[in-house]
Order: structure tokens, then sequence, then C-alpha cells
């Protein structure tokens, strides 16, 4: 038996929380059977119609995506390098930086784009906006925890995404961070603050 500490690694719980997730929205696709090569027969297995493509904003986002993407392991990834910058010496003015856009073929693709803090919205609604010039429909938005600014940051952006959260917090505070929240979420699951 293999005990995990997980007050040892974020990174293990948002994998196991981003399994958790994914596997309650696969309830919400539609599946048909196929009939699959094992190395044994043929089997009769229920898979999903929709194209899935997994998106996440680099870098929080990496550990929650390796769960969705082990539940989802047919999936294709797409990945957005966005992070926060401060406009001001005090940390007042947050503008988002977006670098690049790696995805594959996103046409007629259901994407889910999969990040574990949405505080001011500012890196979801950027990746919403490259993933809507790339070409992808549907869009859901999954978040651990958000703040009510960046549910409406994303949704007056967007109103067709579909967006899920485990969690609603208060507010966000002057520096943009969600209360009571949980800090940086990049800089809890890779342990550099």
């Amino acid at each position: 038996m293999k005990i995990i500490d997980f007050s040892k690694s974020n990174s293990i719980i948002n994998k196991y929380v981003g399994e958790l997730i994914a596997y309650e929205l696969s309830k919400t696709f539609d599946y048909e059977e196929r009939e699959v090569q094992t190395p044994l027969g043929v089997a009769k297995v229920n898979v999903p119609t929709d194209k899935l493509v997994l998106g996440t904003i680099f870098r929080a986002g990496l550990p929650f995506h390796q769960g969705f993407l082990n539940i989802f392991d047919h999936a294709g990834n797409a990945f957005v390098s966005a992070y926060r910058e401060y406009e001001d010496a005090d940390h007042t003015k947050v503008g988002i930086h977006v670098e690049y856009l790696a995805t594959p073929d996103l046409n007629d693709a259901t994407l889910l784009i999969v990040d574990p803090m949405l505080a001011t919205g500012g890196s979801m609604t950027a990746a919403i906006q490259f993933l809507r010039e790339a070409g992808v429909k549907d869009i859901r938005a999954l978040t651990l925890v958000s703040a009510p600014e960046g549910v409406h940051a994303v949704l007056d952006y967007d109103p067709d995404v579909r967006l899920y959260t485990c969690a609603l917090d208060r507010e966000l505070n002057k520096d943009a961070y969600i209360l009571p929240g949980l800090g940086d979420a990049g800089d809890r699951i890779y342990g550099t603050k």
C-alpha cells in the first residue's frame, strides 16, 4: 500500500482533483459504442462523440491538466502561455502578458480550458480570445477556486463559455488575489513562495 502525504505536494492534490472533476464532467458528454481490438479480442466500449481538447494556462494549470488527461487520455492538448504582470509599483493595476498559444486543430472541438484559480479573469479571457481566433466553438472553463470578479469578467467577455468552479470565494483584495483564497496557485504548486 502506498501512502500519499498530500501536505507535501499541491501538484498531487491538483492532479487528483482534476481527475475527480474530469470524471464528473464526463457525465455531460454524448457517447457512442465502438468496437476496440484488445490483445485478446474485440471489446465494445462507449467513447465520447465530442472531439476533446484540453487547454491549460501555463504554469499553474499543468498538474490540474494532468488530472484531466488521466481521464480524457484520447484528448488533444492545447497550451497558453499567459501570466499576470503588475503595471505599477504598488501592484494595484494588473495586466496579462500572453506569449504564445500551441494547439492541435480546434475546428469542431470541445475545448476544456483548465486552470486552478480564476481571480481577475484576465488570463482566462485572454486565452479564450486566442482560442476563439484559432477556431474553437465550444469552450468549457474549469477552475478550482474562483472570485466573483473573475466569473463576471469571463462571462461578460464571452457568455457562451460554460464555466465550472468548485468554490466561489468572496472577493479579490487590492493586489487582485482571491480572498480568502490560497494565494498564487503557481507559487503554491511549485514552491516558489
